[in-house]
């Protein structure tokens, strides 16, 4: 059932790479200039709001620390390029294990 999870979310994370992608492909074709959209310009077009409560939220419950240079860094990275990472770390995660021979079985 967990595998089944993470790889559901692989899935739309997946996708939501592949639509940024596309979206970035568009603009670099329109402006004649290559264009890669940041994670965090992204977030901040699509909601602001929550962007902000999830700054407060680190920033109060966790350490000030993860977020000036930790989350700032990650929202500075192309938004495609963050969620196709976290599309291959989650498709890693739920992925069936590999089927393992019994050393002692017998070899015809």
């Amino acid at each position: 059932m967990i595998r089944f999870f993470l790889r559901f979310l692989a899935t739309v994370s997946l996708a939501v790479a592949v639509v940024m992608a596309v979206l970035d492909a568009t603009r670099t074709i329109a402006v004649g200039d290559w264009v890669m959209t940041p994670l965090g310009a992204s977030w901040m077009a699509v909601s602001p709001d929550t962007l902000e409560k999830t700054q407060t939220s680190v920033e109060t419950m966790l350490h000030p620390f993860l977020w000036d240079p930790v989350a700032l860094g990650l929202l500075k990275l192309p938004g495609f390029a963050v969620f196709a990472l976290l599309a291959l770390l989650l498709y890693a995660l739920g992925r069936k294990p590999a089927k393992r021979l019994d050393p002692f079985a017998q070899r015809a």
